[in-house]
């Protein structure tokens, strides 16, 4: 798996944006127990943060030590460094496996056994993330020619899973049909600009030209966005049970 974010953890912890309200409620309503949920690439824990409000105890692996020292801390909380693909759990432990926004990075063959492995009959697995965020028309534009004209170049191939909105990932489950969400939040525009600068393919362009990329287009998406202004995330979300 690759490691993209350790080098800006702190950032990517304070200016990712988490989850709606209503995709924790779903996976809630789904899982016929609450003993032990995985967070699975938790990153800076913020999926597990949420889970811990109503499972009993939370286990949240990822590859990154530096992003596990950012993460969200509880009692019922359980971080260790771990691959997605081959895990220290016992067969049959979990009631729910979550990733958000990592399932794309991962051996998919490899984790989606791993998965079978420790997830209980008839438990659930969510994957989910986010796409391109939308704006106003302007500020669209901008976004639109950064990404795939500046820095599309600079994408991982993976990416392109997220475009695909996971459709096109494996998903060896019994799959269960699930609403549409979307996160509508007001960001300033501090905020905005410290979400670009999480980007992987920012960091990449920046490694080979020494220059920032968004400082590019920062004046423009200054103009358009204001100092305030509604950022909508379309949510990618496939479920299913463990069968």
């Amino acid at each position: 798996m690759k490691d993209l974010f350790s080098s800006h953890s702190q950032n990517y912890s304070r200016y990712r944006p988490g989850y709606p309200a209503e995709l924790y409620n779903f996976l809630r309503k789904l899982c016929r127990e609450k003993g032990r949920a995985w967070d699975c690439g938790t990153g800076n824990g913020q999926v597990a943060g949420e889970l811990a409000a109503f499972f009993e105890q939370v286990y949240a692996t990822d590859i990154s030590i530096n992003q596990l020292s950012q993460a969200v801390q509880r009692p019922n909380i359980h971080y260790t460094k771990q691959a997605a693909e081959n895990t220290i759990f016992p067969d049959a432990h979990f009631d729910l496996v979550t990733v958000g926004q990592a399932v794309h990075w991962f051996d998919f063959e490899k984790f989606n056994s791993e998965v079978k492995r420790v997830l209980k009959k008839d438990a659930v697995i969510a994957i989910f993330g986010y796409a391109l965020f939308r704006s106003n028309a302007e500020t669209d534009k901008i976004i639109r020619h950064f990404y795939n004209d500046i820095i599309g170049p600079f994408w991982a191939p993976e990416r392109r899973f997220l475009e695909e909105k996971y459709r096109t990932i494996p998903f060896p489950f019994q799959e269960i049909e699930a609403p549409k969400i979307e996160m509508k939040q007001n960001w300033s525009f501090e905020r905005l600009i410290g979400y670009l600068n999480t980007w992987s393919a920012v960091k990449a362009y920046q490694k080979e030209h020494q220059q920032n990329p968004v400082d590019l287009v920062k004046e423009d998406l200054q103009k358009s966005f204001g100092e305030v202004g509604e950022v909508n995330f379309p949510i990618l979300l496939r479920v299913g049970r463990n069968t």
